[in-house]
């Protein structure tokens, strides 16, 4: 059932099996199996996330190559529903610890919001992470090309790069060493520090011995029709042609609900066991969240692996369901 202001009471009083915190492809997943698994759950999902902005869903076992990010969020979440889970749009603000439950403050609403309190047995962390893009005076013109032939994923996209002239954004020197890797694809890189930073005598020479052009004065904009990037304009009026980007510019975890939690972290990503699992037995990171490679394959398996884990764990402790009527001819027979 979608839930929303006018509903949310409906389950005030309710404890879900486990409550999902993001809504993409992994939360989705999870979603769908604790359904399948006769379980009770909830996604909450905060909208707009990393999936959404794919435009083409390119790598995918049978998806066509075409299919946009949106599309495939948008049929998980049907599918999800015609399991009769529960689904929220609202944003998750604080998860409290309460023992055998957690109780998770979410924040329902843009206007007039309200904050109703859910409680689960099991979390599942699946908030994912959102990339960090030029910052431009307008930023329309960078949604204009983001997720179009301006990527944000070398392992996702490097083969959409190859061999193109490609430009590599980055927001620190450390990133600049994304360029030799990129040249698996393509060694026509050309670095754009955007003036962010001053880079090192070091780096410079090695870009140098790579042939790879540095271009440090700050962007103006993305040059291009159809979102198609087929360049970039300096603050200096320079324009230099591409035919494709990476941005390499960091990220930001959605994770802050969890700060107050007994969990282990390794950086900003959770440690995880072979089914997801956290330090802490009944909370589960996916995708983005745990330690790993950023796919989307991975983030559907991973929901697939924090059910499945979730399931056995209660059906352990649950008594065996028993064939009554059975039990009562046998009784009579003996």
């Amino acid at each position: 059932m979608k839930l929303s202001k006018k509903n949310i009471d409906l389950r005030s009083s309710h404890v879900y099996d486990a409550i999902v915190v993001g809504g993409g492809a992994g939360g989705l997943s999870a979603g769908i199996y604790l359904q399948r698994y006769r379980l009770s759950s909830l996604i909450i999902e905060k909208g707009r996330g990393r999936s959404f902005w794919m435009q083409n869903v390119t790598n995918y076992l049978g998806l066509e190559p075409e299919t946009p990010g949106r599309t495939l969020l948008q049929n998980g979440e049907k599918h999800y529903l015609e399991l009769d889970g529960d689904f929220l749009r609202g944003y998750v603000e604080e998860v409290i610890d309460e023992g055998e439950t957690f109780a998770i403050r979410v924040k329902v609403g843009k206007e007039n919001s309200i904050y109703p309190i859910l409680r689960c047995k099991y979390l599942i962390a699946a908030s994912g992470i959102i990339d960090h893009l030029p910052q431009l005076s307008d930023m329309q013109n960078v949604y204009d090309y983001a997720g179009y032939n301006l990527h944000v994923c070398m392992i996702c996209d490097g083969y959409e790069m190859a061999d193109k002239q490609c430009g590599l954004f980055v927001a620190t020197e450390s990133a600049i060493n994304t360029a030799f890797v990129l040249n698996w694809f393509t060694p026509y890189i050309s670095v754009f520090t955007q003036g962010l930073f001053t880079v090192s005598d070091a780096m410079r020479q090695k870009l140098k011995d790579h042939g790879y052009p540095l271009f440090e004065q700050p962007l103006k904009r993305f040059v291009g029709e159809n979102h198609l990037m087929s360049g970039v304009e300096l603050a200096d009026g320079t324009v230099v042609p591409l035919e494709t980007g990476l941005v390499a510019m960091g990220s930001r975890y959605h994770s802050d609900y969890l700060k107050g939690l007994d969990l282990e972290w390794k950086g900003n990503n959770l440690p995880t066991g072979e089914m997801c699992r956290t330090s802490h037995p009944r909370i589960f990171a996916l995708g983005d969240l745990k330690e790993g490679i950023n796919q989307v394959s991975i983030a559907v398996a991973d929901g697939t692996l924090a059910a499945t884990a979730i399931w056995r764990d209660i059906r352990r402790a649950s008594p065996p369901r028993i064939w009554e009527d059975n039990l009562q001819q046998y009784a009579s027979l003996s």
